[in-house]
């Protein structure tokens, strides 16, 4: 079989999209790498055209912080220059005030003040009394001399003769310090304005030279600092720089012959160099502007301007060769992956949009709106960490009473949040006919723990405020206790209990405490509490109180305030890390409110139902006096009559004389009957309904009890006030029938 025959043979079919495969992965690793050449040009010419702004961005920087530490010793040599103007006619006084500049200042090598000669005739020709630091000692003394006639120095020339401060160019101090100093020096004038020498300083070039060594952008880069004819001043750590760089680049700056070009901005120049040991590189040098005029000189190397770039380059072509290794995998399996993909995503949208559903069905459990009355205002708010959350808060006013709750379901998601559901819905239908937070607690537990298999439990607080009194009665289930904001923040004084779904005979206490008149009470889930930054640590609970402490001395104490500011300042505490738990508060203020009275008239009657007549009259009365109808005046007549009926028969054991003290009071919106006795504790609220089947002649006075009161009234709410039964019954004029 002849070769041509075998190939005719040979079924190619198989392979051909094997080849295809092979053929794609090919062209684009060929426009891959031809992408990346392109890249790595356009990189290489940014970075060219970015040396010449970064160089001199570097020089400038170097330029102003040498400057700013000139000018900072410029100004405390012009503070010391008046107390030097004052002692001039003491001149022994003069080496104090010298010794205590240099104390002040560390880089302040000495302060001289040099006199003009013979100025003062009992003192030598040329007097120049100094201060001298030498190691850790400073001593002064009179150092001027027929061999050191400062008036042949350049500072004192332009000082007293050119009446002009100046800088000098570094020199080692021989005589002096034994340090390399520059020396800034300024006119001395008398009380006449007249020039009598010369006052300043010799400033140590140590700090400019750790100024100029500092903050590099490349490893072998280096600062230099030379005058304005081109003598060095500061040189940089010999450990990472050649001397003989430095040399060869202080003798091209000094070179009028040397090849220099412009920078791309024209602010500097630049000499272009090789060095033995890095190669390629450039020294950018310019002048700092004003006095001293020297000379800032950058120096770097092209194999370190370029090096992240090559090293990119490098990493990028392994990276693609590792890629192209990868890829003929990833192509036989892209098919399945997109498969189990968009599987996947058919069920996410439908678990999505399930909970979806169920979050909009949670939050319309919450309440909607705010409360805001003249005797209270109340505001929630929650942020659940996922799409459903296991936190509750409610509230809502029942006869003059606050009624709120704040809770937290262990655990998260939707097992949490059918749990809450559950919590609410029995709050909400509880709180309807019972007052009393701990009963309401317990009635909540016992239907928590009935097939609670999965040991869920519940932190919980529920408050009755009575509103026109302030009284706080609550009671706690393993919540973190409220806030009291008032003249100063405090923790409410709570008992812990159990959480809420643990044992079914857990025994919850009742506790009181009484708010003041514009007082908050700010309550919170451990969301806020356990908020965590970055790095795990826990906003914590005081935190929350100086929070709370900024917003009373800003006089921020809304409901509305104060919770934002948490808020808030929970966020800039976590800095940006992840939310972990549902946050959720509940804030109330109270204000004890007193409306505008038109009438307030009181009647005493002792606890005998012969003297419902009296109460009668009294009633008429009132009703009159306020003009009021006559169907109106009945309602109240017999809402009143039975309320108090009621109290002379159940407040007073048989046979025991007692006093019940009826109070009216109207007011532009209503009417209220406050009735007080001093009888054993009876909450009227609580009786059993009245039997309506019997007859009127044979139902005894009162016998329709507090049913019929709560029918015909707006209001009906009972307070144990100081050992008084206090019963409060109000009519709103609005809701007239």
């Amino acid at each position: 079989m002849t070769f041509k025959q075998l190939f005719n043979k040979f079924n190619w079919s198989h392979y051909r999209k094997s080849i295809s495969a092979i053929a794609l992965i090919l062209l684009a690793g060929a426009l891959i790498e031809l992408i990346s050449l392109a890249q790595y040009n356009y990189a290489h010419n940014m970075v060219e055209e970015g040396l010449d702004i970064r160089a001199e961005n570097e020089m400038t920087l170097k330029a102003v912080v040498v400057k700013s530490m000139l000018k900072s010793h410029e100004a405390m040599v012009r503070n010391y220059l008046w107390p030097i103007q004052h002692q001039l006619k003491k001149p022994d006084s003069i080496p104090r005030i010298l010794k205590r500049l240099v104390t002040s200042n560390q880089d302040v090598m000495t302060c001289f003040t040099a006199f003009t000669p013979e100025y003062y005739p009992d003192r030598p020709r040329l007097f120049e009394p100094v201060a001298i630091r030498r190691g850790d000692s400073i001593y002064t003394k009179q150092v001027a001399n027929e061999l050191h006639d400062y008036t042949q120095r350049e500072f004192y020339q332009q000082a007293v003769l050119n009446n002009t401060p100046s800088w000098s160019d570094p020199y080692l101090d021989v005589d002096g310090c034994g340090k390399v100093v520059t020396t800034y020096a300024m006119p001395l004038t008398d009380e006449n304005g007249k020039i009598v020498g010369t006052f300043g300083i010799d400033l140590s070039t140590e700090g400019i030279i750790d100024t100029l060594n500092t903050r590099h952008n490349y490893p072998s880069t280096f600062f230099l600092l030379l005058t304005e004819d081109g003598k060095l001043i500061s040189k940089p750590d010999s450990s990472h720089t050649q001397q003989s760089d430095v040399d060869a680049v202080v003798k091209m700056i000094n070179d009028s012959t040397c090849q220099r070009e412009f920078s791309s901005s024209c602010r500097s120049k630049v000499i272009t160099f090789k060095s033995k040991e890095k190669g390629t590189g450039y020294a950018y040098h310019a002048f700092m502007k004003g006095h001293p005029h020297w000379q800032v000189v950058m120096v770097c190397y092209d194999n370190e301007v370029f090096a992240k770039l090559k090293d990119m380059r490098r990493n990028m072509l392994l990276l693609m060769l590792g890629a192209f290794s990868l890829l003929g995998f990833i192509l036989y399996r892209v098919h399945q992956y997109v498969k189990r993909l968009h599987e996947s995503r058919l069920n996410k949208e439908r678990t999505d949009s399930e909970l979806h559903i169920a979050q909009k069905i949670q939050s319309e459990m919450l309440p909607q709106t705010d409360i805001s009355r003249p005797d209270v205002d109340v505001s929630g708010k929650q942020v659940s960490a996922l799409e459903v959350g296991g936190d509750l808060y409610d509230y809502f006013i029942r006869d003059e009473k606050l009624f709120f709750c704040i809770g937290d379901v262990s655990g998260k998601g939707v097992p949490s949040s059918l749990v809450m559901a559950v919590v609410h819905s029995l709050f909400r239908s509880l709180s309807r006919n019972e007052s009393n937070p701990s009963r309401i607690m317990h009635a909540i537990n016992e239907a928590a723990c009935e097939g609670n298999d999965a040991n869920m439990f519940v932190t919980m607080f529920i408050g009755v405020l009575d509103l026109p009194t302030g009284r706080l009665r609550y009671c706690n289930a393993g919540h973190d206790a409220p806030l009291i904001i008032d003249h100063e923040v405090k923790t409410l004084q709570v008992n812990a209990n159990l959480p809420l779904g643990l044992f079914s005979d857990t025994t919850y206490l009742l506790q009181e405490e009484q708010l003041p008149h514009e007082s908050s009470l700010l309550l919170y889930t451990d969301g806020l509490t356990e908020m965590a930054d970055t790095n795990h640590n826990l906003f914590g609970l005081q935190r929350i109180i100086e929070t709370a402490q900024a917003n009373l001395e800003q006089g921020k104490v809304s409901p509305s305030q104060l919770m934002e500011s948490q808020h808030e300042g929970a966020l800039r505490f976590a800095n940006g890390a992840q939310q972990s738990d549902d946050l959720t508060m509940l804030c109330v203020h109270y204000h004890h409110h007193e409306e505008h009275t038109v009438l307030d008239e009181t009647i005493k009657l002792s606890n005998d139902v012969h003297q419902v007549p009296e109460l009668n009259n009294f009633v008429k009365s009132v009703s009159e006096r306020l003009n009021l109808e006559s169907s109106l005046s009945s309602q109240l007549m017999l809402a009143v009559e039975e309320a108090v009926v009621n109290v002379m028969s159940y407040a007073y054991p048989i046979g025991t004389q007692g006093d019940v003290t009826i109070t009216a009071k109207g007011t532009d919106n209503g009417i209220k009957f406050i009735i007080i006795d001093e009888g054993k504790a009876f909450d009227p609220t609580m009786k059993s309904e009245a039997d309506t089947t019997l007859s009127a002649e044979e139902r005894p006075i009162g016998g329709l009890g507090i049913l019929l009161v709560q029918s015909l009234m707006d209001s009906v709410n009972y307070e144990r006030i100081d050992g008084k039964n206090v019963l409060t019954i109000m009519k709103n004029y609005n809701n007239k029938q």
